[in-house]
Formats: C-alpha cells, structure tokens, sequence
C-alpha cells in the first residue's frame, strides 16, 4: 500500500510520535465537532459566528498544518523516485482525495421525493468544493512548491499568498460594502460566477461557501507551514533548544496575527490571512507542549488512544461523515435514525448541551472502534 497522505507510513524510528498524535488528536475532535446530538452545543464546540476563532475553528487548519507534517517525511521517499512518478503520486494523490470529497456529499447519490419514493440526486445540486477538496487543492500546491522550488521561494510565495489574499478582499467585494461579509467579499462572487448557487454550501441559510475558490489559496500556507514545522522536528525538535524555537516563533505569529486582526478580521469561514497565522502559530505551540510530554518525559500510555486515528484519518473522517448521512437517511416514523435517537435517548436522558456531547463523544468512540479494529487486523486504507 501507498503511503497515505496524513498516515503512518514509515517505520516507527524514522517517525515523531508527537506528529501522529497531533493528527490522530486532530481526527477525533473534528468527529466530536461535526457531529453533535443536538443543536444546542457547548460554546467551544461551536463555530464563530463570524469573527474570531473558538477552539472548534482550530481543527481544520491543524489537519492541513498535519497534511504538511506528514509531506516532510514523504519528500524523503520522492528523493529516489523520477520526475515522472513524483508527479503521478502527486496528482493521483490530489484528484483520488478531491473525488473522494465530492462523492462524499453526492451520497447517498438517492433522495428521497414528495409521493416516497426515491430518485437519482441530481448533480445539479450537488456541492463541488468542501473540506477533502480544500484538502486535495493545498495539498497539490504545497507539494509542487516544495518539491520544485527553494526554501526562500516558498516562503515569498507563502507571504504573496497572505498578503495578495487580503488585497483581492480589499479591491474586488462588492462595491460601497463590507469587504469582510458573507456575501460582499470577493471569494463569495467568485463561485457564485464560476461554480453558482447550486454548487455552493448552504448551512448558513444563504448559498455561501467556507472552502470557497479564493480563500483556498491562503489555506495553502498551513500546509507550507506544517510541512517545514515537520522539517524543524525531524533535524532540531527533539531538543530544548528546538523546543524553545517553536515556542517563540508560535507565539510571534500569534502576536503578529492579534495585529492584524484590527485590519484583518481573524474569521475561519473567510480563512482570512490573520486566521492563517493564528492557527499556525497555535499548533507550534500545541505539537511543542506533545513534544514536551512525549519525546522529553516520555509519557506516552495516554497517546495510543489517538493514534488509532492518525493510522488511518481519511478512512475514519470518511466513515465519520457518511454514516451520519446513513443515520440521517434511514426512516423511524415521521424522523430520522439520528433524530430519533438523539430525542429518545441522549436527550430524554440529559436535555440540552450535555446530552447532545455525550452522544456526539458515543459516535466519536464507534469511529475510533472501527479504526481500531483497522489496526489490529493492519488495514490500512491510504491512497
């Protein structure tokens, strides 16, 4: 089998345990997040309404921040291969993960009409961009920049990213509005013109797109940012003084992006320069306090919990978001399995907040089951 594209690939000597739990940790918050019982939630495991950044918001740019953690040790096997099969693994990489993503939300590619019975779902309406496509897309150009370009070109690249991400806000919104709304900035009339209404995400009641065209480009840099972190720990993370180095520039860019938030509003569902640095600067931070505790103490009994989850993650958040939409298809009376048992059980039991974690903690165990089933029996699905 291939190496996946965040998974454990390479034997345990030539890995960071601290990288794979940091993922594996990823992985089981973004199933806790995205799938709660209810809709009354704890406040942290809420999206921000718009501006600012709640702990929720910090899971999809740490998988990226991994998606580029585990590109630092795949580069080691490209350095054998062809220019030819470089860029194989790299565009098959990209388009098996982008179908994977939009296959994702056509299924159950059936629905049901108004007399009961069922019809082909039509693409019409099925939304092409989304979460693994975000991650198909960075992952794409973060690889051929590395790979093909110098490390001081990256990063210029990298800052042209941040910095022409804010200008294109800045100058093409809708004229006399605010560059920074849902349907005034200038990523919103982007799909609508290219991909339309139809094509779009419509969870916030209006047909707007958080993985969108243009705020796909600033979104690159975490993976560009995970990647050389990776780089960091593989030659100097193992030491005080590496430890100290993350620490440091972790929290300068978090400084630098409290800056700019009076500039740039920090906003996840924009993926706004500011929000780029933020989140990066968080997870140096947040893999050096792993990296304390796992590679200098040596506490490690508690991490193979997580690891079950960063052996196969686009397996188990695959499994995590089509078995809520199974839930949601299969019929018990007038509602939906997951309604019903949602309102039957968890929140008859405990109403409101708690009952909707609890079983959004139960679905996030069945997950982890089947992931751990994976791995005693070394499956390990990867493309």
């Amino acid at each position: 089998m291939t190496q996946s594209l965040a998974s454990t690939a390479l034997p345990s000597s030539s890995r960071s345990l601290s990288l794979d739990i940091f993922r594996g940790m990823t992985i089981c918050f973004m199933i806790i997040v995205n799938t709660p019982g209810g809709d009354v939630s704890y406040a942290p495991l809420n999206h921000a309404h718009w501006n600012g950044c709640t702990p929720t918001d910090l899971v999809f740019p740490s998988f990226l921040f991994a998606v580029g953690n585990a590109m630092s040790f795949a580069r080691k096997k490209f350095a054998s291969m062809s220019n030819a099969a470089v860029l194989g693994k790299i565009f098959r990489r990209t388009l098996l993960i982008f179908l994977l993503g939009f296959l994702m939300y056509w299924f159950p590619f059936f629905e049901r009409t108004a007399d009961g019975s069922w019809s082909l779902s039509p693409f019409s309406h099925t939304r092409i961009l989304g979460v693994l496509q975000r991650i198909a897309l960075c992952y794409f150009f973060a690889s051929l920049l590395v790979q093909y370009c110098s490390t001081r070109t990256v990063y210029v690249v990298a800052i042209l990213l941040l910095l022409g991400y804010w200008t294109s806000l800045l100058l093409f919104g809708v004229p006399g509005a605010d560059p920074f709304g849902m349907t005034s900035n200038a990523g919103y009339r982007l799909d609508k013109w290219i991909m339309g209404e139809n094509h779009m995400y419509h969870g916030e009641g209006v047909a707007f797109d958080p993985e969108g065209i243009l705020s796909t480009f600033p979104a690159i840099v975490n993976v560009i940012a995970g990647y050389f972190t990776g780089v960091f720990v593989q030659q100097k993370g193992k030491t005080y003084e590496g430890l100290a180095k993350m620490l440091l520039v972790g929290s300068l860019l978090m400084a630098i992006a409290v800056g700019w938030d009076l500039l740039l509003p920090i906003n996840k569902k924009l993926w706004t320069s500011s929000y780029v640095l933020y989140t990066v600067g968080i997870d140096m931070i947040f893999l050096s306090m792993l990296i304390y505790v796992i590679e200098f103490r040596q506490k490690t009994s508690w991490a193979s919990f997580f690891n079950v989850f960063g052996k196969n993650p686009l397996s188990i958040y695959l499994l995590s978001e089509l078995l809520v939409v199974v839930f949601y298809t299969i019929r018990h009376g007038n509602e939906s399995f997951f309604e019903w048992i949602n309102k039957s059980f968890y929140q008859a039991l405990f109403p409101g907040a708690f009952g909707s974690l609890l079983f959004s903690l139960c679905y996030m165990l069945l997950c982890w089951a089947v992931g751990k089933w994976l791995d005693v029996k070394k499956i390990y699905i990867r493309v």
